[in-house]
């Protein structure tokens, strides 16, 4: 496979996985809006604002969060047309049972090993580096957007995160295993990184993404 084909390769997988993020996506887009005005007014009794930069911020972490819980804390492929199709045709489950003696038999308690095979296949390769690359929103997001951003923060929010995709996938038929929550835990860090590039870099820019307080002078 050339290096071409490998790239749209790449690019369909994460097409595909984009479209199963959609609907809980979208779902989690509306609750926002309509919690909007609860949560605008408790920063109100608190003395701060939302400005409008902060608000695409949020609105663009929600979305990617319900995304990523679409995609890890599902049964593989539940948010797929032809998964439903099946579910209202009546030839498959909703969820499919579990069959917990090979989930034992199937967890990855070893260190590193997937990390290796990574080298040996494309597909390995692809989800070790999805693995990096759809937590780094992880790391950023919270850098951006709590106070006091600091790396161990988000390396914190992105091992808790993961550890407890992990846990959850044991019990609903997916795999488990510890190179998921290296990687993610990598990724995490990555993104808290390209924040601390973007805060160096665009000072100013950043701090339109925090609470202010009523009158414009920004809360940091």
């Amino acid at each position: 496979m050339s290096l071409t084909e490998t790239l749209w390769w790449y690019l369909e997988n994460i097409g595909e996985y984009f479209i199963q993020m959609l609907p809980c996506m979208c779902a989690a887009l509306v609750l926002l809006l309509l919690l909007r005005p609860f949560r605008h007014r408790r920063l109100a009794q608190m003395g701060l604002a939302s400005g409008p930069w902060r608000e695409g911020g949020l609105i663009l972490f929600v979305m990617f969060s319900a995304g990523l819980a679409a995609l890890t804390l599902f049964p593989a492929y539940f948010w797929t047309a032809g998964h439903w199709r099946g579910v209202l045709n009546e030839t498959q489950p909703l969820f499919r049972p579990v069959d917990f003696r090979t989930q034992l038999q199937t967890l990855q308690l070893e260190p590193f090993q997937e990390i290796f095979r990574a080298f040996k296949g494309p597909w390995v390769m692809f989800l070790m580096v999805a693995n990096i690359g759809i937590f780094s929103p992880v790391g950023f997001f919270t850098a951006l957007l709590w106070r006091n951003p600091r790396w161990w923060k988000s390396l914190l929010a992105g091992f808790c995160t993961s550890f407890m995709i992990e846990f959850i996938q044991f019990f609903i038929g997916r795999s488990t295993d510890i190179d998921d929550i290296i990687l993610n835990t990598t990724g995490a860090l990555t993104g808290y990184w390209l924040f601390w590039l973007l805060r160096t870099f665009f000072p100013d820019l950043i701090k339109k993404f925090q609470c202010q307080p009523r009158g414009g002078y920004y809360f940091g």
